[in-house]
């Protein structure tokens, strides 16, 4: 694994990582290049699989798919998968899974937080009002 220096590295090489073509300073496309590399192949289908579990990936999966496509959301759960290979396999490093409900609630105080700081933008304070159920 010292071939590749970063874990960028390794999922350019895979194909995973976005092709930015630029032209005089403009971005004109950022599509992943098309790629015939069985590791890449291998990482798609384990994304794919990893969609369908309950895990923080799996639901980072359907997160992604439900806003851009499953293709894209395969892609990116892949890079995803690739990065954390890279750093087992060169530096040793074990993943635990934090689960599903550690990356929902994440998930959620970043969209508060990033609501209260769009509302402070406008001169507006936001309040917790009382819970609802949902339906």
């Amino acid at each position: 694994m010292t071939k590749w220096r970063t874990s960028k590295h390794f999922t350019s090489w895979l194909a995973l990582a976005p092709g930015n073509k630029i032209s005089g300073g403009k971005l004109l496309s950022s599509k992943t290049r098309r790629s015939s590399n069985r590791g890449a192949a291998l990482l798609r289908i384990a994304a794919v699989n990893v969609g369908r579990t309950q895990t923080a990936l799996g639901a980072f999966y359907r997160r992604l798919a439900a806003r851009v496509g499953k293709a894209k959301a395969v892609t990116a759960t892949a890079r995803k998968l690739a990065v954390l290979f890279y750093n087992a396999i060169r530096f040793g490093r074990e993943y635990s899974d934090p689960g599903t409900d550690y990356y929902e609630e994440r998930y959620r105080k970043r969209v508060i937080h990033g609501l209260q700081r769009r509302a402070a933008q406008f001169g507006l304070v936001l309040t917790q009002g009382p819970a609802t159920a949902e339906s």
